[in-house]
């Protein structure tokens, strides 16, 4: 297996590790024209763009009866879908809702002696448009994408959510699309795709609703979209491509590390998967097993382009050293595949999403376990956070002074104003107790 090989002393290394990374960023700078006219035509034309582009792209015969999926429909959908995935699917929304829960912010009100009042309203925000790749030609949705964006969006209170996913080539959504709409609660779910579908929950359509934040994850068309229209709307995060990290020391099984690599690397040929050890026999016993397995992926193209570009084997002098590269990296998902991880946790200071142990790999935080996993990517940990409740509410200040208060700082306040320039605010302080 072609991967890189690098032996890592210390952060006088990082530099050049982090410009060869770096140049996974804004693989396509050429989409931006073209998604800035995409969403001028969708504003400007609504349904008839959205009709329009998607038999251009996915379905030939679309028309805007199509366009949103009916009840009865759901209902039919629903009925395809095999009994134990449905159990499925409710015990990881159970999950999810239960941890999400406790992310929950309270308003506050606080009264000082002099009588003055502070205090921070948090509020949902009115509605949501959550994007669902259908993935292949819809034939492997991504359902757990749309549980983890709806389910913080239902615990924040968000009283309406549209769900939106580009149509298969008859027209129609994949069953399991519309089934865990349905488990969810959601019954508003529409069928376009690509920047067309941004452009339609951000600005509204004669069919569709304008939203006030959008969630979910897409092509470079779709992220570009989000991009573009942050100040307009409010979004989750421009995501880069997916990416792991796993500390491994000698107690590490080379069989669960190459898997839990390929896990990600079957994402997309710009998924990075990185190893970090201060084994080298497991680095080297790695390295064969990447080869052996990749060969046996139904994507294991994808995955060893992948590795090819992305994938590096980092030999460290000890895990300390390690644990330096992962602070530098500041990766999406870490995985402490140690002897003693909780010994390592308190000297991990920037991670998407920590995975403590030989026996807790990725993907059970992609899919069941409770914490989302829409996380900051390309080293966007250092200053940003996994998607939560918080994405979906907005916080209002409160204040309430009485004229005591004015009359005993309100010649502070004034001179504040003078000093940068802001005559009439001074005035307005003083016409109430001058």
């Amino acid at each position: 297996m072609a991967c890189k090989e690098i032996f890592y002393s210390g952060s006088e290394d990082w530099p050049e590790i982090r410009d060869w990374l770096d140049l996974r960023k804004n693989p396509e700078s050429k989409v931006d024209d073209i998604v800035r006219d995409i969403l001028d035509n969708v504003r400007k034309n609504g349904d008839k763009a959205l009709v329009e582009y998607t038999r251009k792209f996915d379905c030939p015969e679309f028309d805007k009866s199509m366009m949103r999926v009916s009840l009865d429909q759901m209902s039919l959908a629903f009925a395809e879908v095999r009994n134990e995935d449905l159990e499925i699917i409710e015990e990881s929304i159970r999950n999810i809702r239960d941890f999400h829960r406790r992310q929950v912010q309270e308003s506050w009100m606080s009264t000082k002696p002099d009588g003055t009042i502070l205090g921070q309203i948090v509020r949902p925000v009115d509605r949501v448009g959550l994007y669902v790749p259908g993935g292949q030609g819809g034939e492997t949705p991504l359902i757990s994408s749309m549980i983890m964006n709806a389910v913080p969006a239902q615990v924040a209170g968000v009283k309406q959510i549209a769900v939106i996913s580009p149509p298969r080539k008859d027209g129609t959504l994949n069953p399991y699309i519309i089934a865990t709409a349905k488990e969810l609660g959601i019954n508003e779910v529409y069928v376009s795709g690509s920047a067309w579908a941004i452009g339609a929950l951000a600005y509204g359509t004669e069919t569709i609703s304008p939203c006030d934040v959008i969630a979910g994850p897409g092509n470079v068309f779709v992220a570009t979209a989000k991009s573009q229209l942050v100040g307009e709307i409010g979004i989750d995060m421009i995501a880069g491509p997916s990416e792991i990290a796993i500390l491994a020391d000698s107690s590490a099984n080379p069989i669960w590390i190459a898997a839990d690599m390929l896990s990600q690397a079957e994402h997309d040929p710009l998924a990075s998967s990185i190893l970090v050890t201060d084994n080298e026999a497991l680095a080297d016993r790695v390295k064969e097993e990447l080869s052996l397995q990749a060969s046996r992926l139904p994507r294991g193209e994808i995955a060893m382009k992948s590795l090819a570009a992305w994938g590096a084997l980092v030999t460290v002098p000890n895990l300390n050293v390690g644990l330096d590269f992962i602070n530098n990296m500041a990766p999406e998902h870490l995985e402490l595949a140690v002897a003693e991880p909780w010994s390592l946790l308190g000297k991990v200071n920037h991670a998407g999403a920590i995975f403590m142990g030989h026996h807790c790999p990725e993907p059970v935080g992609d899919y069941f376990a409770g914490p989302n996993h829409v996380l900051p990517t390309v080293g966007t940990a250092r200053f940003s956070s996994a998607l939560s409740v918080e994405t979906f509410c907005k916080k209002c200040s409160l204040i309430y002074t009485d004229k005591n208060y004015v009359a005993r700082h309100g010649g502070k306040i004034a001179r504040m104003a003078r000093l940068e320039g802001l005559e009439a605010h001074a005035r307005s302080i003083e016409s109430r107790y001058k």
